[in-house]
Order: C-alpha cells, then sequence, then structure tokens
C-alpha cells in the first residue's frame, strides 16, 4: 500500500523583522513589481527594461561603464561569473582577507585554476592600503579581489587609494560590494576599480537571486579576448578568440554581455520577475538620493551603536572602519548568544545573525540596513534585545538603550531643521 500524496497548505510564512547581516525585508514596492505578469526574453518590452536596468545601475554603481548589467544567480553568482570570465588558469590573484568573504574569493579563485597569495589579518580590523601595495609589489598579482564590507567582522575596507595603486603596478581590482551597495558610497570610475558585484538582498532593500555587476573596458577587453560562442547559437560569422575558452558555460559573461548587448545573442532564459526587482530596488535608491540613503545608514549606525553601548554592551572591533549597515557585538559573558537569539525570534519576531569561523559563539550582528534601515526598527530592536538580556540575567540601565538611539535621531532632526531655515 502506497502512502498517500503530501499535501501542503500555500506559503504562509509568520511576519520576521529581519535585522541580521541580510537577507532583510524587501520593500513592499519590490514585491509589487515582482508580481508583474512574466515577458518573453527578447519582447521589445523586456529588452526595453534591460536597458533601464543597465541605465539605472550605471547611476547606482557611479559609472559611465557599457557593460553594467545583471547575473542571474545570487550575489555569489556575480562573483563567480567575474572571476571564471576574467581569470585564467595560472594568473595570479591577490586576496587581502579580513573575514570570510576574503576566503570565499580564495576559494573560487582557486577553483578557476588561479594561483591565488593571500595576506590576512585578524578579524576585526582592515588594511591600510601601504600594506596591500607592499604585497602587491611582492606578488605582482594579474588582479587583486577585496571585499569591501565584510559581514562577518561587520568591517569595511577603505578603497579610495587601493584603485590607483593597482592601475601603478597594472593589476586589475575587483570589488566585493554584496554587503555595501547602495548603504555606503562606492564611486567605481573616480576609485578606478575595474569589476564590481553585488546583490539586492542587503542595502538595495529586494530579495536574493540577482546580481548586479559593472565591468569597465579593461577587463571587457580581457573577457572577449576568451570568446567562443557555444555551437547551436553560434552565427557563421563568430570567430573564437585566441584565449582560452571560458570555464563555464553559464558564467560565460563574454556570452551572457552579448545578450545584454544589441546583438541580443540567446544564451540563457532571463530571469523576468528577478529582473523587475533588480530594477524597482535601483530605482528606489535614486529616488531617494544615493547621499541620503548613505546618510539613512550613517545615522542608524549612530544611533544602534549608541544604544547598544548605553545598555552595557561592547562593540565588536575597530570602530573607525566599522559597516554603517552591520554592528558587531560581543556576547557578554555568562550569557546564552543562541537563546537570546532564539527569544528574539520567537518572542518578537526579530532575527539577529551569529558570526562564522573564530567570531562563532563569540558576536551577535545587528543589521541596519536598506528597507530595514530604519528609527522605528533600532528602537524596536534595542527594547527587545533590553528585556531578553535581562531575563538572562544581564544587568543594564532599563531604557537607557532606546533613550540613547532616540537622542542620537532627535539630535539629527534638529540639525537637519535648523540646515532647512
Amino acid at each position: 500500500m502506497t502512502d498517500s500524496p503530501a499535501v501542503f497548505d500555500e506559503i504562509d510564512p509568520l511576519p520576521r523583522l529581519l535585522m541580521g547581516p541580510g537577507p532583510i525585508n524587501a520593500d513592499p514596492r519590490v514585491l509589487r513589481a515582482m508580481s508583474a505578469q512574466l515577458l518573453g526574453q527578447f519582447d521589445p518590452q523586456f529588452t526595453h527594461y534591460m536597458n533601464e536596468t543597465m541605465a539605472l545601475y550605471r547611476q547606482v554603481f557611479q559609472t559611465r561603464n557599457r557593460w553594467t548589467f545583471v547575473i542571474d544567480g545570487t550575489a555569489r553568482a556575480g562573483i563567480e561569473a567575474v572571476l571564471v570570465s576574467a581569470l585564467m588558469p595560472g594568473d595570479r590573484v591577490l586576496v587581502p582577507i579580513f573575514g570570510r568573504f576574503g576566503h570565499l574569493l580564495v576559494e573560487i579563485a582557486e577553483r578557476c585554476g588561479a594561483e591565488v597569495r593571500t595576506i590576512e589579518t585578524e578579524w576585526g580590523r582592515v588594511f591600510d592600503p601601504a600594506e596591500i601595495e607592499t604585497a602587491i609589489v611582492k606578488h605582482r598579482p594579474k588582479m587583486v579581489a577585496i571585499v569591501q564590507g565584510d559581514t562577518s567582522t561587520t568591517m569595511a575596507q577603505p578603497l579610495a587609494e587601493i584603485g590607483a595603486i593597482c592601475r601603478k603596478y597594472d593589476a586589475l581590482l575587483y570589488v566585493d560590494a554584496t554587503a555595501s551597495l547602495g548603504g555606503m558610497d562606492l564611486p567605481v570610475d573616480a576609485w578606478q576599480i575595474d569589476a564590481v558585484t553585488a546583490g539586492l538582498q542587503k542595502c538595495l532593500s529586494g530579495p536574493p537571486g540577482v546580481a548586479p555587476v559593472t565591468l569597465n573596458d579593461r577587463i571587457a577587453g580581457l573577457i572577449y579576448g576568451r570568446k567562443h560562442v557555444e555551437q547551436g547559437i553560434r552565427a557563421a560569422d563568430d570567430v573564437a578568440a585566441n584565449g582560452p575558452r571560458i570555464q563555464s558555460n553559464y558564467f560565460d559573461l563574454a556570452m551572457v554581455m552579448d545578450y545584454w548587448s544589441e546583438r541580443r545573442l540567446n544564451h540563457h532564459t532571463e530571469a523576468t520577475t528577478m529582473l523587475y526587482a533588480a530594477r524597482e530596488c535601483a530605482r528606489i535608491l535614486l529616488k531617494e538620493g544615493l547621499a541620503a540613503c548613505f546618510a539613512r545608514h550613517a545615522l542608524a549606525s549612530r544611533a544602534i551603536t549608541a544604544g547598544l553601548t548605553a545598555m552595557g554592551l561592547k562593540l565588536f572591533g575597530d570602530q573607525k572602519h566599522k559597516m554603517p549597515n552591520v554592528t558587531g557585538v560581543v556576547i557578554p559573558d555568562g550569557v546564552d548568544g543562541e537563546a537570546v537569539r532564539g527569544s528574539l525570534l520567537a518572542d518578537y519576531g526579530i532575527e539577529i545573525g551569529t558570526s562564522f569561523g573564530p567570531l562563532k559563539g563569540r558576536i551577535w550582528r545587528i543589521g541596519t540596513m536598506g528597507y530595514n534601515c530604519r528609527k522605528q526598527n533600532v528602537l524596536i530592536t534595542l527594547s527587545a534585545l533590553e528585556t531578553v538580556l535581562a531575563a538572562q540575567g544581564f544587568k543594564l540601565p532599563r531604557g537607557a538603550g532606546v533613550d540613547a538611539a532616540l537622542a542620537v535621531y532627535r539630535e539629527a532632526e534638529k540639525a537637519a531643521a535648523k540646515a532647512a531655515e
């Protein structure tokens, strides 16, 4: 006798306030855009939306790069697409590691057959540009691959000088901005960055599932130097490039770029709904204004750090280089960190994060990013955390955290009103 077929209810998750390191609650406008009807991938309406998406993300990345588009897949898909398309076996890559996601860049570059060199620093600090220059001089890499904001440590690597250093030694600069794009400044052209990838699910207020990328002509030319159009879609005048074929078919940017160009090469079926999401994320950000969005994230950072400190908690890492959208908090002695996270989720519907590697069980990570980066969410999270900590026996001045955070917001509101006079 066979078991009866399983019949499940429709998906109807309990409401959550996602105040961890990502993903976050998507902006309702993004969710509404995703509900729009599907279109064929060559429908003129759809290719028009593709062109609009490219134009929007040029503004988000602060670049004039022609090759600014999205890769179907989560943020890691963008990373892998750039690395597998740009790196050939034996190419030397330098990865400065200051958290988990530097190790990820090493992992992917090694899988591309690259000869990887690393420099490392303790989790909780970042690199001085001189340290990176010294490593470039020593290893002479074809590419430097680095993370802008590593959520595992909540640290942000200064990048303003790195691009010029890389140009000085004829190295490409690739930046993983998954956790930072939209939340902190990243002027791609001004900082001479050759390639950047990101994701929607953090400061861009969207869901995971598509990866914005931008490539300048230096790296795009290198990728096209490996172009081999697959049999079945190859035209009679398609001539294979001299370079070795890109090792991934799906992430072959030379072919993907042909789809995003006027040629509209049929590579894979575009993720229609995710394109709608990416377009709306960028539209919302630009309507607010980049400077205003960066300021909103910075204000939330000041508020939540003031609140946590007033509660008697210790912040993790070098605060001069803290990401504006994620805050690391040292779990106090005698407090069960996972029990606190569990109570926040079960009793308040609030999710905060733990960390990885050497920081597992040592810190919480509280995100204030994208659509969730708002005063009420900061105050609600601090209030709930205070109550849960008190129940664990942690001695703290009741109400001090919310009061301190609210004072930061009140001061900002006064300054804004005065500036408007």
